[in-house]
Formats: structure tokens, C-alpha cells, sequence
């Protein structure tokens, strides 16, 4: 397969110059490189500021399985949609046929980034390239993209990147490490390769030719804010080359917040970080799970809708308004953030029922946002019981009580004490609450009857924590 668009004889020249000129450029003395491995709390706490007041994002799980959509030949394939090409066991060469219909017509990033914004989310992450190893946007190593080899012909990245820097929302991408297409990573023996034990001794080469060439690509085009990666489970992937790819990118560019997947760190799907040496990477990733308790490590919990993350027509099983936002609470209470997954259609349309889903759940932060960015966990307690959960704004003396079902009558809450005399509000309920408090009973919160709402009720307390 061709790899490479330049003509034979244009990169002769290029490589000629590029010699040229690196004999007669003068060279820097004393030149020093930052050791972004060794990075000061003060300068990690600033880098990671914006991303852990933002708190939900949206994941995008999109590419050419959309085609398919969990069908092949007929077929209704097992498993996650995006993973079709492996659970099929598709050749590459017919996998292309898929690409080759990959025609988006009905994209719409405008459309897209006004959802995101209408839903709460603050940033987004998007798979430039996943396992099957098809871009996209327009990669120069490449012609196995969405405009060189697909009948769109358009940088998707390009769109969204402008249509969500137009609305506020921070952009990420998703790449992987693995590559099912490339013949020096994980193509060499087709659908049955066995990807997490076969040693390849190609694969650095790939890493240094085509992997990093690519995401240099990523950060140049579309100045990325996170880099989110996938597939580093690969024995041929190294905790050396980790190490390495995190520094790459962070030489790029300096503000960028990578993942623990671009190591090997990594614990399953639980997504936190092994203690038995340094990884590199800035936040924790569970999968499809969230913590039990709370971490001191940065973690962001990335979890779908229904079952699958790319698109397939057979998945209906979704999870209800009310599950999604009991999760972004819960996480929330925990110092986590939620990545929650679309898998758009073959067309470019976000499926209806996570339009809903998402639209409720903006409403719902309409009124009882606050509460969720720019928060963080308390010292001792993130919850009372299983259904009642605990925030405190970044800075302040605001503390914040989410109840996950109604209250009936009052409210008693014992890790909280509000000053005296300071009002008590339910979020999107006018008038003031009455309430009492001793160091025995707690605070008794009265719930007055005509409160309206549904799935979370929030309660602001100004106090302190006991």
C-alpha cells in the first residue's frame, strides 16, 4: 500500500536541502531542553487548572466502522462497534472497501459544538486516528485519510477545531498507538495478528517515521489543548518510548495535557496508575467504571451511552438522563471528571438519543452547575450514604449538598456546619430554607413541598467542614 504522498524525486530534494542546510546552519551552544518529566507541582498545578474546574466533556468515537455500523457481510458482529475490523476478522484490503464509502455528508461541526456547549460540556475528544488506523484530517505521511482516500474529501478536524474554539470548548484528540493499517505496527499478519504478544521489531520505526510525524501534524494544524492516547497495552510499546512520546509532545507544546495512556502504567480498565515506578502522563483514565473512593493522581472517567463507543446500528441499550447525571455528580464529589462518548453515524449525525440525553443534562447544570465546575472534593467525605453526595467551590467557603433523590420533609446532614445566620438555598427554588443545627444532630434542613425538579436536587451551604 502507498504510504507516502510527495513523489519519489520531491523528497530526494527535500532530503538534499534538509542536509544542506544542516551543515550550514549554525548550531546553538549551550542550548537547553526542559525536562518535562520533571515538572514543579506549582507548574503542573497551573498547566491542569482549567481542566479540573471543567469537569464533563464529550468523548467522539468516530471513524470508518460508522460504515458497518456492526454489520459485515451480512453478519451482526459481537462487541464494540469500532473494533469491527478485529471481531470480524476483516483483511485490511475489504476493511478499505469501508473507507472507501466513508462519506460524512451530513456533518455539521457548528451544529456539533453547540451541542456540546448546550450540554454543560466544556471540551471535547475526538479520535484523529484509532486502532484501524484511518485519519481524519488531511495527514501529509500519509493517503489513508478521510481527504485522500475517502469520498468526503474534507478535514473533519479542521471544522470542529474552529466550531469549538468558537463556542469556548477546549479541543482534544485521540490517537492511537496501536495501527491495524500500518505495515511495521500491528498490519503485518492481518485480522489474526496477535497484537498484545507478537514482538515486531519494525515497530520503532514506525513510532519515529509515522507515529510522531503525525501528531506533530495534530499540534501544528489544529493546536490541540489534550492529548488523549490509546493502545499502549502493545508488548511492542515500550515504558521507554513512553517516556519519550510524552516528552515529544510536550515539547510541541508545553500547555498540552496527556493522558497516563501514552505509558505503561496504566491498570486496566480501573485506568490509575501502577506504584511501582514513574510513568509519565497527567491524568488517571478508568474505563467504562468509576473509582469507589477518591485519588490523589488527576482522573477522568470515560464512559459511553449505550454499550459500544463508535457508532452501531444494533446497540439500544442507553442509559437513562437520570444514570448519566447520578454519574457526573458522583464523579464530580470524587475530584474526577466525566468524559461521556457520542459515536456519530456513517452520515455525520449524533444519534438522536444522545441528543436527548445530552439536552437534559444541559438543563439540569443550567440550574445546578455551580456546583459542579470549579469544584472540588472535601477533605474528609465526598458522600452520606449512597444518596447524597458533597462539592465545595474552588476557594471559597461554599460548600454544596446533592441529594440523588428527593427529599421528603427535611434534609439531615452531619459533615457540614453553615455560619450563623447565613442562608441555605436549593438551587433553582426562590425562597430562603429554614434550618437548624447542633454538633448532635447535625444540620436539619426543612424541604419545603411545593419543590420542583427532577433526577438531583442541590442544596448551597456557606459554612465549613466537620
Amino acid at each position: 500500500m502507498m504510504l507516502l504522498k510527495k513523489p519519489v524525486i520531491v523528497m530526494l530534494v527535500c532530503l538534499i536541502t534538509y542536509n544542506w542546510s544542516c551543515q550550514n546552519t549554525p548550531k546553538v551552544k549551550n542550548e537547553t531542553t526542559i525536562d518535562y518529566l520533571k515538572e514543579s507541582k506549582e507548574d503542573f498545578d497551573q498547566r491542569m487548572n482549567w481542566w479540573r474546574e471543567a469537569r464533563f466533556g464529550m468523548f467522539i468515537h468516530w471513524g470508518v466502522y460508522a460504515v458497518p455500523a456492526g454489520i459485515h457481510n451480512g453478519f451482526k458482529t459481537k462487541g464494540i462497534g469500532e473494533w469491527i475490523q478485529r471481531h470480524a476478522q476483516i483483511p485490511i484490503a475489504d476493511y478499505e472497501k469501508y473507507a472507501k464509502q466513508f462519506n460524512p455528508i451530513k456533518y455539521d461541526a457548528e451544529e456539533w459544538a453547540k451541542l456540546m456547549k448546550k450540554a454543560g460540556m466544556k471540551y471535547v475528544v475526538i479520535t484523529s486516528k484509532h486502532h484501524d488506523g484511518f485519519a481524519l484530517w488531511d495527514s501529509e505521511v500519509s493517503e489513508y485519510d478521510i481527504v485522500d482516500f475517502a469520498p468526503y474529501g474534507k478535514d473533519i478536524l479542521k471544522s470542529l477545531a474552529s466550531a469549538c474554539k468558537a463556542q469556548g470548548i477546549k479541543f482534544g484528540l485521540y490517537h492511537s498507538i496501536m495501527d491495524w493499517h500500518h505495515p511495521q505496527a500491528q498490519a503485518n499478519s492481518e485480522p489474526e495478528y496477535d497484537y498484545r504478544n507478537h514482538p515486531n521489531l519494525e515497530f520503532p520505526q514506525f513510532v519515529e517515521n509515522y507515529l510522531k510525524p503525525q501528531l506533530k501534524e495534530l499540534v501544528d494544524n489544529y493546536d490541540p489543548d489534550i492529548l488523549w492516547f490509546d493502545g499502549e497495552w502493545i508488548n511492542d510499546y515500550t515504558h521507554e518510548m513512553g517516556l519519550d512520546l510524552y516528552q515529544y509532545m510536550r515539547t510541541l507544546k508545553p500547555s498540552l495535557i496527556i493522558n497516563n495512556r501514552v505509558d505503561k502504567g496504566r491498570k486496566g480498565m480501573a485506568g490509575m496508575n501502577r506504584e511501582d515506578q514513574k510513568y509519565a502522563g497527567d491524568f488517571g483514565t478508568p474505563e467504562q467504571e468509576i473509582l469507589e473512593g477518591t485519588a490523589s493522581m488527576d482522573w477522568e472517567s470515560c464512559m459511553t451511552m449505550n454499550d459500544t463507543w463508535g457508532y452501531k446500528s444494533l446497540d439500544n441499550n442507553w442509559k437513562s438522563e437520570e444514570m448519566l447525571i447520578h454519574n457526573l455528580v458522583d464523579i464530580t464529589a470524587k475530584g474526577g471528571n466525566y468524559l461521556l462518548n457520542v459515536g456519530p453515524t456513517a452520515e455525520g449525525l449524533i444519534p438522536s438519543s444522545s441528543i436527548e440525553r445530552l439536552e437534559k443534562m444541559g438543563e439540569w447544570l443550567e440550574v445546578n452547575g455551580e456546583a459542579i465546575y470549579a469544584t472540588q472534593k472535601l477533605e474528609k467525605v465526598f458522600k452520606q450514604g449512597e444518596g447524597i453526595r458533597f462539592t465545595k467551590k474552588k476557594n471559597k467557603s461554599d460548600y454544596y449538598v446533592i441529594a440523588l433523590e428527593q427529599p421528603q420533609k427535611k434534609l439531615v446532614i452531619h459533615h457540614i456546619q453553615p455560619e450563623e445566620n447565613s442562608n441555605i438555598q436549593l438551587l433553582g427554588y426562590k425562597e430562603e430554607l429554614i434550618w437548624t443545627f447542633n454538633e448532635n444532630k447535625g444540620l436539619i434542613i426543612q424541604i419545603p413541598k411545593d419543590i420542583s425538579g427532577e433526577i438531583a436536587w442541590t442544596f448551597k451551604i456557606k459554612g465549613k467542614e466537620i
